[in-house]
């Protein structure tokens, strides 16, 4: 009797088709929400959810009060869980004809409050218009820092990139810089502004999602034997204008916010020291570099954001 020698191939039990599951179940969280995204009832989803949790040996997305939470091994894989599906899509994708009406996507922007309130209403009608089929999320920067492009949690950051991943690609698209920003009527709005009256303001509010109590400012103050004094900081640019409207602090914007400062009734200012240029830009992993529908959301960033970076 002959005996065989060797094994069974492991990938012939695997359903390639649970990839593509468990990447719409770990963007959407939600067995309701990937249901809808794959046209398949909440039962069949239920029931695809099962099989995944039995092949991987962990149970994916667990309770957490009435919604979805991934588990570490899931938020471990997802990346490359991704990067298998788009590569997939751009084997089968008839190359760059690919009409982008016809895609069904969600992408996550990682950036600050701030270019998401210049930048969504224009990218949303973008995506009206070219991609209907494509969701949009803005994610706020974390006070940490974290792998979110290689882990995929976010597939493209905008804003003033400091990421030092080797593999992460960074573009460059435009120069930003600070202003002044005050209530109006203002005591500093009187007179000339010298760097002396600047600094001997009352106080001064810093806007850092670190928290810092520090910036360039105080460097460039530093440099002319002057000291400012930093009573606070805060989170986000828009939420620190609702603070300047209501009180005599001084603080900074970007050009992203002038026109929330200008709705809110703030005044901007040149400021009389020699501040450092910020870089805008982008940066994404390069799992996604083939990807059209991922193309086409960085041609969109790259037309919008050079407008938002002229002075007052």
């Amino acid at each position: 009797m002959t005996q065989s020698t060797g094994s069974a191939d492991p990938a012939a039990g695997i359903d390639l088709n649970l990839l593509l599951a468990l990447d719409v179940l770990l963007e959407e969280q939600s067995v309701q929400g990937a249901a809808r995204r794959l046209h398949l009832s909440e039962p069949a989803m239920s029931r695809t959810l099962g099989r995944i949790r039995k092949a991987l040996g962990d149970p994916v997305l667990v309770r957490a009060g009435r919604r979805m939470v991934p588990t570490p091994h899931a938020l471990a894989v997802r990346a490359e869980v991704s990067a298998v599906v788009e590569r997939a899509r751009a084997l089968f994708a008839p190359g760059r004809d690919t009409d982008l009406r016809t895609v069904s996507r969600t992408f996550t922007i990682l950036g600050p409050d701030a270019i998401a309130a210049a930048l969504g209403a224009p990218l949303f009608a973008r995506a009206a218009e070219e991609a209907p089929g494509i969701r949009i999320r803005f994610l706020a920067e974390s006070h940490v820092d974290a792998p979110f492009l290689r882990q995929g949690t976010a597939d493209l950051e905008v804003g003033m990139i400091d990421t030092s991943a080797p593999e992460v690609h960074v573009e460059t698209l435009c120069e930003d810089r600070m202003v002044g920003v005050v209530r109006a009527g203002h005591p500093l709005l009187e007179g000339e502004l010298t760097p002396e009256r600047f600094a001997a303001q009352a106080g001064h509010l810093i806007v850092s999602r670190r928290g810092r109590l520090h910036g360039p400012i105080d460097d460039a103050l530093a440099e002319l034997g002057l000291e400012r004094r930093v009573v606070g900081s805060i989170g986000t640019f828009p939420a620190s204008l609702f603070v300047l409207r209501d009180t005599d602090l001084v603080g900074l914007v970007s050009s992203w916010s002038l026109p929330l400062a200008a709705a809110l009734g703030l005044v901007t200012f040149e400021v009389p020291l020699s501040l450092p240029a910020l870089s805008l830009g982008l940066a994404w992993h390069p799992r996604h570099d083939a990807d059209p529908a991922h193309a086409w959301l960085r041609g969109c960033v790259r037309d919008l954001m050079p407008r938002w970076s002229s002075g007052p």
